[in-house]
């Protein structure tokens, strides 16, 4: 009941590579980052090896919502007003791209069947803005109107994201990790890294997002921990959401899978204080809104099977730290998503490859750790 419906679904066990040589580059964590990381690695041509302490995608990886979500934490007006508009188009444009890369990885793992933003009444003026900035710099957005029934009940209008996804996270992660593998990548599950003084390698790269606690006291200044809790219902006798939706600046988000169980978390912001944590359990008060509000989507209470919680890191300015870190040769960090790591993770474990096999990409600039370390 307290488990990730993900992570329960059955899978092969993972075939690595068994090596006592020295390794190249040690990555610690695999979830989507550390897989993603691992495998442009070993693809060209370094010893890799992945500590993971629990097993892969066991973190949040394995405990989010399912979503494949183009752009970041920020809102795409937020982003021209920081890095300018054609900085924010080709930050856009980026995370299109690793869409892309993950649906020619994921298999059916992976679905493209758009997003839909809702707008609230607070929140209109605000989406119909990003809605005409997207446009305005030639990023495709549809502007959705009138609503089905019961959605026009809670919510005024949409903007939908015809190119975002839907993911069953962790068959996805554990079919990055399996491709790393065949790569040559060497992954060891429980295998907990407790200090970097513990690892031999040319490159250490910290790849856990939330989890990154106590292993240098800089990322635990700048990473908080976040805790999200979601539930899954049994199967429902009909489609009502067969994409992500999300709502109240990302407080709720919800979708249906393939065999239409509905997948619901958010209302952390109805007891903030308690969420900034690292503690992987579910509460009362929360799990009771969410069943709440299942309830007015569906139209009745339903029968929920699972209910969970994951940790993610967000930082202050909602921008992942993905880069050297300062002051700590040949330490490189990928985390802080803002709860946008599905899509991100993937995109920054690569840049971060990239950058060690000696071919920075210019999107790293936009994520320097400098900024906050």
């Amino acid at each position: 009941m307290v488990d990730s419906y993900w992570l329960g679904e059955p899978s092969d066990p993972l075939l690595s590579a068994r090596s006592d040589a020295r390794a190249d580059v040690v990555v610690v964590g695999a979830g989507v980052t550390g897989c993603s990381c691992a495998l442009s690695l070993a693809q060209g041509g370094l010893r890799v090896r992945v500590h993971e302490a629990r097993q892969v995608a066991s973190g949040a990886s394995g405990r989010n919502g399912g979503f494949a979500l183009r752009g970041g934490a920020m809102s795409y007006p937020q982003a021209r007003e920081r890095f300018g508009r054609d900085r924010a188009q080709e930050f856009w444009r980026f995370t299109e791209r690793s869409l892309d890369r993950m649906e020619s990885l994921a298999g059916d793992a992976f679905r493209r069947v758009g997003s839909l933003r809702l707008a609230d009444g607070d929140e209109l003026e605000a989406i119909r803005d990003e809605y005409e900035a997207l446009r305005e710099d030639g990023l495709d957005a549809e502007w959705l109107e009138e609503l089905p029934r019961r959605l026009a009940t809670l919510f005024r209008s949409a903007i939908v994201h015809p190119s975002d996804g839907s993911l069953q996270p962790a068959r996805w992660v554990r079919r990055l990790a399996a491709r790393a593998a065949e790569a040559g990548a060497q992954i060891i599950e429980d295998s907990r890294i407790e200090s970097l003084g513990e690892i031999d390698a040319d490159h250490i790269v910290i790849a856990t997002d939330g989890y990154t606690s106590g292993l240098l006291p800089e990322l635990d200044a700048a990473i908080r921990p976040v805790r999200g809790q979601v539930l899954a219902t049994a199967p429902l006798a009909k489609t009502l959401y067969p994409r992500p939706h999300y709502a109240r600046h990302g407080f709720d988000y919800w979708q249906q899978t393939p065999d239409n169980r509905l997948i619901l978390g958010g209302r952390r912001d109805t007891s903030l204080e308690t969420e900034f944590t690292n503690e992987e359990s579910i509460t009362d008060s929360i799990q009771q809104q969410l069943t709440e509000f299942a309830t007015e989507l569906l139209g009745e209470e339903p029968r929920v099977e699972h209910r969970w919680s994951g940790i993610f890191g967000a930082t202050e300015d909602s921008l992942p730290l993905v880069g050297p870190v300062p002051g700590h040769d040949h330490v490189w960090v990928s985390a802080g998503y803002s709860g946008h790591g599905n899509v991100l993770g993937l995109a920054c474990g690569e840049l971060v490859a990239q950058a060690i096999l000696g071919t920075p990409a210019p999107e790293l600039e936009l994520f320097d750790p400098a900024r906050l370390l």
